[in-house]
């Protein structure tokens, strides 16, 4: 894994300045996925404090490992992003985990804990996205903690469900890992048999 700093976001704008994808990130904040909801005025809060960033087809949004001095995270408006990771996989063959478009979060742990990046993000397309720094999160927080809480709640659902899709893909790896050695044991076992006859 690299520690190397996470590669520098373009160029940033107030979400603000577009109303039209300002709306959108805050529909797609507001889509039910937990069991706290986010009202549409909430949204638009949070989305008020979110920046505008795009990155060309092939960018690192995120690199696994890197140190995050932002602890940002980023609300694909538009766009695909593969997920990738090199500790399942090796630095030069990363193993894609999936490719997620418009309505996913990224990055969302880094904003709420600091932690270095568990997976790396690379623009497949060309990907518009609206970012929140943990800077905005705290200035969200100390302005309206009742919206803050439930962001915060919205992203720890979204975060539960990609660890339960995790242990289930673990559960099939496990069971293929199980069946293989199932069938490696009957060839050796049938090896065995006719190298004694």
């Amino acid at each position: 894994m690299s520690s190397a700093a996470e590669p520098a976001a373009l160029r940033v704008r107030p979400l603000t300045e577009s109303p039209a994808l300002a709306e959108l990130a805050a529909e797609m904040l507001a889509r039910p996925k937990a069991m706290v909801q986010l009202t549409p005025d909430e949204a638009r809060l949070i989305a008020a404090g979110m920046g505008l960033v795009t990155f060309p087809p092939g960018t690192t949004l995120l690199r696994e490992g890197a140190e995050s001095a932002s602890g940002h995270m980023l609300l694909i408006l538009d766009g695909e992003v593969s997920v990738d990771s090199e500790a399942a996989g090796t630095p030069d063959a990363p193993l894609a985990l999936s490719v997620i478009g418009p309505g996913e979060i990224i990055g969302e742990m880094a904003l709420l804990d600091g932690a270095p990046r568990a997976v790396s993000c690379t623009a497949v397309s060309a990907v518009l996205a609206a970012g929140l720094s943990r800077s905005g999160l705290a200035a969200l927080m100390a302005a309206h903690p009742v919206v803050a809480a439930k962001l915060v709640v919205v992203l720890a659902t979204r975060i539960a469900d990609r660890l339960r899709a995790v242990s289930q893909q673990v559960q099939v790896y496990a069971q293929l890992a199980a069946d293989s050695h199932e069938e490696l044991a009957r060839i050796r076992s049938a090896v065995q048999r006719t190298g004694t006859r």
